[in-house]
């Protein structure tokens, strides 16, 4: 049986050690390493063991009682989060690493949620149990409040020696009472230990149940009996004797700028030399493998064929990045794939670098790192004249420096880090759109609604074929999503919009490839025009642990950070305030707690979306962005005429059109 295990936590939750203890439990390793002696398994990257934090998903290769296991060590600071969402993928369960001493923290709860997202069952590891005056049953308390209150604790009620399983009572009567076959065995004196462990397996693998087990992985309590239960209550069902479909996780460059491919198998068999398909946006994509990897931390072993179940890396594939499907039979079912990520970028920052650097070299370079990590989303600002990229945080940006130093031989740096703002609408709009130069013909209606709050851009057509052929409404559609659309107030991004394609019109001799384009465009930038726009900028969620005397001073700086609160918790002499606001207020905060608290006091953050902006006027008023000087995009469109092209402008446009 192949399982696929993934391990998350919040930072310092012990994590790394906790995996290197299942490594070594398993034979796969035959030292244990320690984060603090830089000299751990699966954070094999330089620049990991100096900040000795995890910052690439790794993963490890271990057997246990006749399965083959994957265990993925995924980062567990914000900064890095989205390498951590894309593993979530490809993962069959999840162990989710709580420290006892810190308990149930605010990045602890986006990984549990995520997980639940993508229908993850999860196992809860309470880490740390050793240290003194830890209070368990407040432990328990604090995930049924904060997680879920759908958690069963195995400790001491289900012990594993080999063969021989024992259930405690309280446990045999906990999984009865949620079945009503079993509660019926029960009452009649009818227990079946088989039948009792089934249904607990298929409980949790539902999302039903989520176990809990305690132990200390830096001393090496309880890993063993997580180990055996893990084995015990978990099964996968992968099947060979279809087509092969594969999801691909990750990308990654080897030290000879080999792009290698990493990919879970769902289904089916795959071979070297074997013909692979995937889409990238609506085109299919047919290449050959030339190589397939088996991967442990950075060591692997070339196979020839790999099977479902299986993670593996892949030569050969030169478009593929996280989140493709791949096929071995394109016509086989098609596999459906949720690749919107709720862990995005909130700021931005410009790339600095000596000018007699050649600027397509340095963006050449950019690009592999984006094929790395997607989220970093490489502009050249042809405007300013710069590359500007999307982060996380500072942290990040840190890192970018040491990787593009060590990788590549390159010193760059970066600019002040910005708030990456996006914009909508605020109400219903037509965009009209006409493209009639001599010898081209388009014409684009199009009507944009507001969305739901962190919807990014959904698109549909109600256009009848007989005016508009499936083909040009599919084309539409490409232009809609092929690229990030500038809004009319600062140029952000637009975000949150409904776009449904009414009506539109092509011709049968001059339309040719392009005309659609510049027509949906401009109908695009014609209806954002004729109603009013909204600013729209990142949030975090923040938990904020402060000294009790400090509290009237946090509470009155949230306010006057245009953040928002929930009631203090006092426990002892410790405040704990959770609670939401503006990430541009914010992010600089941190440095001003550990200030006036004297290092005591702390702050963590996760993003929680989107949402109308605090200081709109500020914001516009900064960017000094003129629309009709975007060179990129203009809602005039063109008309043609007795042999003669002429441009009418956006505000007039709707006049003019043919199709209404």
């Amino acid at each position: 049986m192949k399982k696929t295990i993934g391990v998350l936590a919040h930072v310092d939750a012990g994590k790394t050690t906790f995996c290197e203890q299942v490594l070594y439990h398993t034979k796969s390793i035959k030292n244990r390493g320690r984060v603090d002696d830089k000299n751990t398994f699966l954070d094999n990257h330089e620049i990991e063991k100096q900040r000795g934090i995890t910052i690439f998903s790794e993963q490890g290769k271990f057997y246990y009682n006749g399965s083959s296991y994957n265990l993925i060590d995924t980062p567990g600071h914000i900064d890095f989060s989205p390498e951590m969402e894309r593993s979530i993928r490809i993962m069959d369960y999840a162990v989710v690493v709580i420290s006892a001493v810190e308990k149930v923290q605010v990045h602890t709860k986006t990984v549990f949620r995520l997980l639940q997202k993508h229908r993850v069952p999860i196992f809860l590891f309470i880490n740390k149990i050793d240290r003194s005056g830890i209070d368990a049953e407040f432990l328990l308390s604090d995930i049924k409040s904060k997680l879920t209150e759908h958690t069963v604790d195995l400790s001491d009620k289900l012990n594993i020696e080999g063969s021989d399983i024992t259930l405690s009572e309280e446990l045999i009567e906990f999984i009865a009472e949620s079945d009503e076959e079993l509660i019926e065995r029960y009452l009649n004196n009818d227990y079946d230990e088989k039948i009792w462990i089934y249904k607990l397996k298929e409980k949790i693998k539902k999302c039903e149940i989520y176990p809990i087990l305690r132990g200390s992985a830096l001393h090496d309590i309880g890993i063993h009996e997580f180990l055996e239960t893990l084995d015990l209550l978990t099964y996968t069902e992968y099947k060979n004797d279809e087509d092969f479909i594969g999801k691909v996780y990750k990308v990654k460059y080897d030290e000879n700028r080999n792009r290698i491919t990493y990919v879970k198998a769902i289904r089916g068999k795959m071979k070297v030399k074997d013909e692979i398909s995937y889409i990238v946006g609506d085109d299919i994509h047919t290449e050959k493998i030339n190589s397939i990897r088996i991967y442990n931390s950075n060591k692997f072993e070339s196979i020839n064929e790999v099977e479902a179940g299986q993670i593996f890396g892949i030569e050969g594939l030169s478009k593929a990045n996280p989140g493709a499907v791949l096929y071995k039979n394109f016509s086989s079912n098609f596999y459906e794939d949720d690749c919107e990520l709720d862990m995005i970028p909130t700021l931005t920052s410009k790339v600095i670098f000596d000018k007699s650097l050649n600027v397509k070299e340095v963006l050449s370079i950019f690009q592999i790192l984006q094929n790395e990590e997607p989220s970093l989303n490489i502009v050249w600002n042809e405007n300013l004249k710069e590359i500007q990229v999307n982060i996380m945080g500072k942290i990040q940006l840190e890192v970018l420096k040491e990787i593009l130093k060590s990788r590549f031989g390159l010193n760059i740096d970066f600019g002040k880090s910005e708030i990456l703002y996006k914009e909508t609408v605020k109400e219903r709009t037509i965009g009209y759109g006409h493209f009639e130069p001599l010898g081209h013909y388009a014409e684009v209606h199009l009507c944009i609604e507001p969305g739901v709050r962190n919807s990014g851009i959904k698109f549909k057509s109600i256009a009848y074929t007989d005016n508009l052929t499936q083909g040009h409404q599919n084309l539409v559609k490409t232009h809609i999503f092929e690229k990030e659309h500038s809004g009319i107030l600062c140029g952000y991004p637009v975000t949150d919009i409904e776009v449904t394609l009414i009506n539109g019109r092509a011709h049968n001799k001059h339309t040719s490839g392009g005309d659609f384009r510049q027509a949906t465009l401009r109908a695009l930038r014609q209806g954002l025009e004729q109603v009013e726009n909204e600013i729209l900028e990142p949030f975090y969620k923040f938990k904020i642990e402060i000294g009790y005397e400090y509290i009237g001073r946090v509470i009155s700086d949230i306010q006057k950070m245009n953040g928002e609160f929930d009631n203090p918790i006092i426990n002892e002499d410790i405040c704990i305030i959770e609670g939401r606001g503006p990430v541009a207020t914010l992010m600089d905060y941190p440095l001003e707690i550990i200030s006036f608290s004297k290092g005591s006091g702390s702050i963590v953050f996760i993003f929680d979306g989107y949402d109308v902006c605090h200081n709109k006027s500020e914001v516009i008023s900064n960017k000094v962005y003129d629309k009709d000087s975007d060179i990129e995009y203009t809602s005039n469109s063109i008309f043609c005429s007795k042999g003669e092209s002429y441009t009418i402008k956006g505000k007039d446009a709707k006049e003019f059109m043919h199709c209404l």
